[in-house]
């Protein structure tokens, strides 16, 4: 079993690269409670009206920090593939740093049930996902 430190480093070396964009850093892995944490800087050009946060990108936010725990959770997962998600936007998620988790709810052989939330820098909750995900597991031991 990899430790947490090990974890963080991998799930950030093989992250895709928009993550970056958007000031996104991987803070933490609890594998037992098959969770992540992420951090995200997002400025005003991921905003509409503003300086309120496109709605996409608050979905893709949560949806990252979601998939990263399933990676976290079984180190035999080499593919998560979102097959349905719903997000819930209850309060305006503001340009700024926002602190996202995500776990797994459910991990079976090939299928994932997921959720994240999505905290502003006051800790307010801006948003809530559920996800159904597929999930491949390599062969190798």
């Amino acid at each position: 079993m990899r430790s947490e430190a090990e974890t963080i480093e991998l799930l950030s070396r093989f992250r895709p690269s928009f993550l970056d964009d958007m000031g996104c850093t991987i803070v933490g892995v609890d594998v037992e409670k098959m969770t992540c944490s992420m951090q995200f800087d997002i400025s005003k050009s991921y905003c509409h009206s503003g300086d309120i946060v496109q709605g996409g990108f608050v979905s893709a936010m949560l949806d990252a920090v979601s998939t990263h725990a399933a990676f976290a959770a079984n180190e035999k997962i080499n593919s998560v593939s979102t097959l349905e998600f719903k997000t819930l936007f209850l309060e305006a998620s503001r340009a700024g740093k926002f602190d996202a988790i995500g776990r797994v709810d459910k991990l079976g052989r090939s299928i994932a049930f997921l959720s994240a939330e999505l905290r502003n820098e006051k800790g307010q909750v801006t948003a809530t996902m559920t996800t159904i995900a597929k999930v491949r597991l390599s062969d190798a031991g």
